[in-house]
């Protein structure tokens, strides 16, 4: 197991970024000696035959600083999402999550954020393929789901939609509520996790 890859798996959870994005961004500073990603800076310090070394910095703080195989980054697909579902990091997020109080759907409303909630997966509407603000096309569909109190729908991007199925009980954590044609929605975003229940 690549501890790079676990690594910045971990790095990925912990400030919140997309993984794509991160992936992206450590790619573009190899080339372009810094870049953005979410919270977080990237900056190229150095490169030998086969790493290139990394400054990673939240506001003015020192994230981590670290060499990534050349050949790591050179990776078609992106290689992090590969450790996001590891040892490491559930035991991270069951730590970061413990003593998280779950909502009722009945207790959204407009312009919540940082809402966590149990519910079951009543359907899934097929995807359609969007273009992002960033200029990438991504899957979206939303799910609609439900507890003893009420139903709502639930944006699902990418590989989420794959990662549960009609009838899964699931937790969602750290999403947020929108207004989107007319209804209340419940959206993930990059902040957020989506886990069986």
């Amino acid at each position: 197991m690549s501890p790079v890859g676990q690594y910045l798996a971990f790095l990925s959870i912990k400030y919140g970024v997309d993984p794509d994005e991160f992936f992206h961004a450590l790619t573009s500073t190899a080339e372009n000696q810094k870049s953005r990603c979410g919270e977080l800076s990237v900056e190229r310090r150095g490169k030998t035959q086969d790493n290139i070394v990394f400054l990673i910095l939240k506001d003015a703080r020192v994230v981590a600083q670290f060499p990534i195989p050349t050949v790591f980054l050179s990776e078609r697909l992106n290689p992090i999402k590969n450790f996001m579902d590891t040892d490491v990091i559930r035991r991270y997020l069951a730590r970061k999550n413990e003593g998280v109080r779950s909502l009722l759907i009945r207790d959204l409303h407009l312009g919540m954020k940082q809402v966590n909630l149990k519910a079951r997966v009543v359907e899934i509407l097929n995807p359609r393929i969007v273009v992002t603000r960033f200029g990438n096309s991504a899957s979206v569909a939303s799910a609609l789901i439900s507890d003893e109190t009420g139903t709502i729908k639930l944006s699902l991007w990418n590989e989420q939609i794959k990662s549960i199925s009609k009838g899964d009980y699931i937790q969602v954590q750290n999403a947020r509520t929108s207004w989107f044609k007319g209804e209340l929605q419940l959206n993930i975003g990059s902040k957020g996790t989506l886990s069986s229940a």
